[in-house]
């Protein structure tokens, strides 16, 4: 907040409520308790996903006119392709499968005053992509064909604290996009409502402080995305110092960003994509760099329905998403991307510093990678504030799984990070934390980053 502006007394509150919740950190062995929960609930419902070949999908068909993968039902989703034109190097023009889901999804956090403080109702929730199946997720993860019941099965917990006729208080509430490479300008509802209601026990869901999921962030595939995206939407726990930049001028970099990109993207049939094939087992690249289009079949105890089958995307190797620190008048800044991805609502949103998958760079020239990559990549010792290695989304995406990073450039002299270049701006974590509450600004992975510190994950 810069000085002469004044915050709102309930929004004050709210942060001090939230700072008492994240220094609430819990106990040495929270994470293994954790992981013994899940185990246990993974025991108590069984889970099982097989992969299958294309043509055993029941219920989704390739389509006579034009190949998109659907479901016979035209709910859930259906797999398209997209061509892109005028795209960042070193890539260009390419085309490629998309995802398609108009709906809007419903992530849900339920928050609660425990002794004083806040605490939240997380789930534990089998997702077919997860490399472990289960890992904590919001209270409500639902599509609206999953809370209408398109699919036949049971409700879903808890839905009425969001939709009902007396719904929580919202602490916070707004559409924000999921994976701007996989999915076509998808949106989900983060929320965050608190209620003074009693709350029925369920042996799938347990309450946590803000400390003790940012505690829980530090350990790999716990926490899942949909989790992350809602906590980064909470106020951050302690407003920051005077920033570099207004927050007008930060509006205005953005806005220029969008205006100058040139990326366009169009929706094209699946079976026109040039340089994919459809084979048995997958959709494909020829050279089998990117991700695949797979099929799985699913069993399970703990989800609506007991089984399914169904398509998911699965990248080729593991992504890399990093923000790099630096203290700009003794305030912790993130320097923050620009960047344009074809499934964006608004083409550009705000994103980490480095944000890629190194297999696909593998058989390019070093000076094709990414700005700042070889930078991350280098980081050790003190410098590598914060890494752990977390899942994508688990109903979409298969074994989908990226390393998070704040790497400190506070030790170097480098003119590269000083004055960034196009396409980069420094801005403060309490910046970008008010960019996300508007919805469509910031992209799901800065987002995971951001929720490490709105939890006291790490303190910058």
């Amino acid at each position: 907040m810069r000085p002469g502006t004044a915050e709102h007394p309930a929004a004050s509150a709210t942060r001090e409520r939230l700072a008492r919740s994240a220094a609430a950190t819990g106990s040495p062995g929270l994470a293994a308790d954790v992981r013994d929960w899940l185990a246990s609930r993974g025991r108590a419902r069984p889970s099982r996903v097989r992969r299958i070949p294309l043509a055993a999908l029941d219920g989704w068909r390739f389509e006579e006119d034009g190949g998109d993968l659907a479901h016979t039902s035209g709910r859930f989703f259906r797999v398209e392709g997209v061509r892109i034109d005028g795209g960042p190097h070193p890539f260009g023009d390419w085309q490629q499968p998309i995802i398609r889901q108009p709906e809007i999804g419903l992530l849900g956090i339920l928050a609660k005053e425990f002794d004083g403080v806040l605490h939240f109702l997380m789930q534990a929730k089998m997702e077919p992509g997860n490399p472990n199946l289960l890992q904590l997720s919001p209270t409500v993860q639902a599509t609206r064909s999953n809370y209408q019941r398109a699919h036949g099965g049971s409700a879903v917990r808890y839905l009425d604290h969001f939709t009902g006729d007396r719904p929580g208080r919202p602490l916070t509430d707004g559409l924000q996009s999921e994976h701007g490479s996989w999915f076509w300008q998808k949106s989900n509802r983060n929320v965050v409502v608190e209620t003074d209601a009693e709350v029925a026990p369920d042996p799938d869901f347990r309450w946590f402080t803000l400390g003790e999921l940012g505690a829980l962030l530090h350990h790999d595939d716990l926490v899942n995305m949909d989790s992350r995206s809602v906590l980064a939407c909470l106020p951050a726990p302690r407003p920051g110092g005077t920033p570099r930049h207004t927050a007008v001028e930060i509006a205005s970099w953005l806005t220029g960003e969008r205006a100058r990109r040139r990326l366009l993207a169009r929706p094209v049939p699946l079976r026109s994509v040039a340089g994919w094939t459809r084979e048995e087992s997958a959709v494909r690249h020829r050279e089998d760099r990117w991700f695949r289009v797979v099929a799985v079949a699913v069993e399970s105890e703990s989800r609506e329905v007991a089984g399914w089958t169904q398509p998911l995307f699965e990248p080729c190797g593991p992504g890399v998403t990093a923000f790099l620190v630096r203290r700009i008048g003794g305030v912790p800044h993130l320097l923050a991307q620009a960047r344009a991805e074809p499934g964006l609502l608004h083409t550009v949103e705000i994103a980490p510093t480095v944000q890629y998958a190194p297999h696909n760079y593998a058989h390019l020239p070093a000076a094709a990678r990414p700005r700042h990559a070889d930078l991350v990549a280098a980081a050790t010792g003190p410098a590598v504030r914060y890494s752990a290695l977390h899942s994508d989304e688990g109903g979409r995406f298969l074994d989908a799984r990226t390393r998070c990073l704040f790497v400190s450039v506070d030790h170097l002299d480098d003119p590269a990070t000083d004055d960034p270049g196009p396409g980069f701006c420094w801005l403060t974590p309490d910046q970008l934390g008010a960019l996300t509450r508007q919805g469509h600004q910031v992209n799901v992975q800065a987002r995971t980053l951001l929720s490490v510190l709105h939890t006291g994950g790490v303190t910058l």
